[in-house]
């Protein structure tokens, strides 16, 4: 297995941040580098997604976890591979949320693909999450 994480801060409260994770994976683009997502069913966990990243084929993906205010989690399925992006919030102790985006790679090749696809993959993670704490920010609380 092969994991990344990139966490963000925002002083928005989770409520926020999430709403705005939810729009995203609903179809709405947050900024000019968002990838597309158009979701297949309601936003619940067994609902499948067509996630299209900035200049890249579309792929289908399913949520596999969801935890509203905490939790989002979608596996894509890439060939032998399996690879799960996580979005975590948590409230910040002095106020706002820490967001952790994490890519796991698992599969029988993962340890050797992992660290040569990984950052390929998780290189858009910093613009990702810079738009999705500005979307946050610009909610009303």
């Amino acid at each position: 297995m092969w994991t990344t994480s990139h966490q963000g801060r925002t002083a928005a409260p989770p409520a926020a941040v999430w709403s705005a994770l939810e729009a995203l994976h609903s179809g709405t683009p947050l900024g000019p580098n968002s990838d597309a997502f158009e979701l297949h069913g309601p936003f619940e966990v067994g609902t499948t997604l067509t996630v299209t990243p900035q200049g890249q084929e579309p792929m289908q993906s399913t949520i596999v976890e969801l935890d509203p205010g905490h939790v989002y989690a979608d596996r894509t399925i890439f060939g032998d591979l399996v690879l799960t992006f996580r979005h975590d919030l948590a409230p910040a102790p002095d106020g706002g949320t820490v967001v952790t985006h994490t890519l796991t790679i698992a599969g029988p090749e993962a340890d050797r693909i992992g660290p040569e696809l990984g950052p390929q993959i998780s290189d858009d993670f910093p613009a990702a999450m810079a738009e999705l704490v500005g979307a946050a920010e610009r909610l009303p609380v």
